[in-house]
């Protein structure tokens, strides 16, 4: 909800900013929209649809990042559960413990990243101090056979694995919006509009051109602040991975 509203506060901004252009420029008198001052507006405004395209196409490509990055962490994680689990099985029911212990974490990860506001640094601190169960519990298995003993390394380096993925996910999401950046391209975009507005005339073809152009401005800004909430946007990742791992490891 917060990206649609600034989205369309953004979009309200930019059509407001070339109608105030429009206006302006009716009232200016002739020689400030003489041949010579047009050559400079219209200058200003390439140089700003430039800075804008640049900036605002780098700010949606490092969002789309951090969504892709963290939607195949995920999918890294979820391998990762499976095969430890698969070596744990295998183990014997002396290592059955540890599956509990896993889903539990994956469970807490669930929350951490899906559930809401109030549930989330319970669920991290939560999930933190089970990562060290987890932990002691496959360094007191004593295994008494040479496929036991891979088996059980190969679980740890998973487990390793596993925690590391999900502390990396955790730290990311920490400040994934430049909201500086936001606001730059948003100056950008009004004074860029405002010239579009002075280098025109006030018609029904301007205007309808202005309300285009803001939504088109107002809809990269709402892709970049969704794209950096991969877990709570509307375009989020699907929990139905970590969710079928959480099926097994309760089987």
């Amino acid at each position: 909800m917060l990206s649609l509203a600034v989205a369309i506060g953004v979009a309200v901004l930019m059509f407001a900013s070339g109608v105030a252009g429009l206006f302006l420029q009716k009232r200016l008198a002739e020689h400030h929209t003489s041949d010579r001052s047009r050559d400079m507006i219209g200058g200003v405004v390439g140089l700003l649809t430039l800075l804008l395209a640049l900036v605002l196409g780098l700010l949606i490509w490092t969002a789309y990042g951090v969504f892709t990055t963290q939607q195949n962490e995920l999918n890294l994680l979820s391998a990762r559960a499976l095969e430890y689990n698969l070596e744990l099985t295998q183990y014997g029911p002396e290592a059955n413990k540890g599956r509990d212990l896993l889903r539990t974490d994956l469970v807490w990860a669930h929350e951490q990243f899906w559930g809401d506001e109030d549930a989330k640094a319970e669920a991290y601190n939560a999930s933190y101090a089970n990562m060290g169960s987890v932990s002691s519990f496959l360094g007191a298995l004593h295994p008494t056979t040479d496929v036991q003993k891979q088996l059980l390394g190969a679980a740890g380096q998973h487990y390793a694995s596993i925690g590391e993925t999900r502390l990396l996910m955790s730290l990311q999401l920490t400040n994934p919006i430049s909201w500086p950046l936001i606001i730059t391209v948003t100056v950008w975009s009004f004074f860029l509009f405002c010239g579009f507005g002075m280098l025109s005339r006030l018609n029904a073809t301007t205007l309808t051109a202005l309300a285009l152009g803001a939504c088109s401005v107002a809809s990269a800004i709402f892709l970049i602040l969704e794209l950096s909430q991969p877990y709570t946007s509307m375009i989020r990742i699907s929990p139905a991975v970590l969710e079928q791992v959480i099926v097994e490891l309760g089987k």
